[in-house]
């Protein structure tokens, strides 16, 4: 179960009170604000209530939640706020409701007037069931079962996509190039707006001052403009930061623009992206991807449960993803964003459905189901036969060539550690690797021996990010040991940079005589030796 006490907010509230939640979520300027329904679908508020959006009908602020009488049996599906703020909701009965500020009409209701409490949005929607909604700073957008997509309030920038910058006071279809679109999902970035359609295909309009739209410009766009980038992928889920826009797609594999001046495109540096980049190359598939509008940050969740997060992070500009320990990627906006709110509509029921990823990453090494043991410097690491033989070709020929015959039920390994014959099998349930370089060095022994090319390369990643000038050396033997010849190259590079360094290293002096000439002669013809 997702833990809403991690948001600050909810700490007001009694365990009775926590224990009713069904859905939830917090939002404002400050993440001072909070709504939440309970099994009993009863809808509640509370916090400080800027620009009436807790929708109580009065101004005043509170820390002991009340009841919205005019929501409650309404079974809320999606909802999201504006930075007024400003909250627009869907049920499942695809009616639409909104309160809040009301400047830029980005309620919906044809006025500027302040929405004091819930009220819901009639014009264009009546007839259509809405299943999904978007909010930016001060617009608003609503996705409707067929497809159809309709848009209203601030426009100053085009991000209602009417053709002008024209503030639109009632829902208004989207139309343009998305005229004959089944649109699937939406994002909207502060001032920008993003549709993803049911051929992957995605487009952007509205501000696109930092290339957050994905068309390769900087240029302003009124209407829906297709992100040519992308053709030949498949989108299917959009996400949108304040400036930033990921993407992504049917193959698990994630794609970034817009604003980086915190990281959050997790590219490795600071630089904006005017068209998609992929990132995240060296991880496992990608299952679901998360921003809000009014954070820097951004986060990923990949097929085995392993959550990353990258950008602000607590005031810190994170440049590539970061492997956490967090289980969900909400945990991220609630321990790192700035404003620490939510990015979506948060379910907190309590989920005993487990994928194949997780439920094979649970039960690796488990003395319970497995029906094979390894034993390794005397300690036993406990396998499935059939994973080891779906998963490694080494197992499938071993155990074709005489498991019949001779059925043991341990096998002893002795040519490589404890360590890292445990990380080789529990790669082989999770497709990742946790391992020191230096033990990192071994497992490349293994996966040369075994012929896994994957394995290979992972061990290489692992061993440069984490090579430094004491164990440089050792690195580079290990490197031309195993016939690396990428990492073998990142290692001299990596040498001969930090030359007077590495060569007062006690590992300089006892490298191998043959290997530690061709170093110095290869070295030398780089100029490294000159002086």
């Amino acid at each position: 179960m997702v833990d809403v006490g991690k948001w600050p907010i909810f700490t007001l509230l009694s365990p009775q009170e926590i224990g009713s939640i069904r859905k939830a979520c917090v939002f404002g300027t400050s993440a001072n604000e909070a709504i939440y329904i309970t099994h009993n679908d009863e809808v509640f508020v509370f916090g400080l209530n800027c620009n009436n959006c807790l929708g109580t009908g009065d101004n005043q602020s509170t820390i002991v939640p009340k009841k919205l009488e005019a929501l409650c049996g309404k079974k809320i599906s999606s909802l999201s706020y504006g930075s007024g703020p400003h909250v627009v909701l869907c049920t499942e009965d695809g009616e639409v409701y909104a309160w809040g500020h009301n400047g830029y009409s980005q309620l919906g209701n044809g006025t500027t007037n302040q929405g004091m409490t819930p009220l819901q949005v009639c014009t264009n929607l009546l007839v259509k069931k809405v299943v999904e909604v978007a909010c930016g700073s001060h617009h608003s957008m609503a996705l409707s079962s067929d497809g159809d997509l309709y848009a209203w309030g601030y426009n100053n920038c085009g991000q209602v996509g009417s053709g002008s910058t024209a503030n639109q006071p009632t829902p208004r279809r989207v139309s343009n190039c998305l005229q004959c679109k089944m649109v699937v999902g939406i994002a909207c970035g502060q001032t920008s707006s993003m549709a993803v359609v049911n051929n992957g295909e995605v487009y952007g309009w509205g501000y696109n001052g930092n290339g957050q739209l994905g068309l390769g410009n900087n240029s302003n766009q009124l209407t829906p403009c297709r992100v040519a980038a992308l053709h030949g992928v498949c989108i299917l889920q959009i996400a949108c930061g304040y400036a930033h826009t990921l993407a992504l797609t049917d193959e698990g594999l994630l794609y970034a623009w817009g604003a980086n001046t915190y990281g959050q495109l997790g590219t490795g540096n600071k630089s904006n992206q005017l068209s998609p980049v992929q990132i995240m190359m060296e991880k496992e598939r990608v299952v679901e991807i998360a921003a809000c509008h009014s954070a820097h940050t951004s986060a990923a969740k990949t097929q085995s449960g392993q959550v990353y997060m990258w950008g602000q992070c607590r005031g810190q500009s994170v440049i590539l993803p970061h492997l956490t320990h967090f289980a969900c990627t909400d945990d991220v906006f609630a321990c790192f964003a700035t404003p620490a709110v939510m990015w979506r509509l948060l379910s907190v029921e309590h989920e005993d459905f487990l994928t194949v990823a997780e439920s094979l990453k649970k039960e690796f090494d488990s003395l319970e189901t497995s029906d094979l043991k390894f034993r390794v410097d005397g300690k036993y690491i406990h396998v499935h036969k059939a994973v080891l033989k779906i998963r490694c070709e080494h197992f499938r020929t071993m155990f074709q060539s005489y498991w019949n015959e001779d059925m043991k039920e341990v096998i002893e390994i002795d040519q490589f550690s404890y360590p890292v014959y445990r990380a080789f099998l529990e790669y082989l349930y999770t497709d990742s690797v946790d391992l020191p370089p230096e033990d990192a060095i071994g497992l490349l022994d293994l996966a040369t021996s075994y012929c896994e090319n994957r394995l290979k390369k992972l061990c290489q990643h692992i061993i440069k990010r984490g090579i430094t000038v004491e164990n440089a050396f050792s690195l580079l033997s290990a490197a031309v040991r195993y016939d690396a010849e990428d990492l073998e190259e990142f290692c001299f590079k990596f040498c001969v940079n930090h030359l007077t360094e590495v060569t007062q290293t006690t590992a300089f002096w006892q490298m191998d005589g043959p290997l530690l000439k061709e170093f110095i002669a290869k070295a030398s013809k780089c100029g490294a030796f000159k002086n």
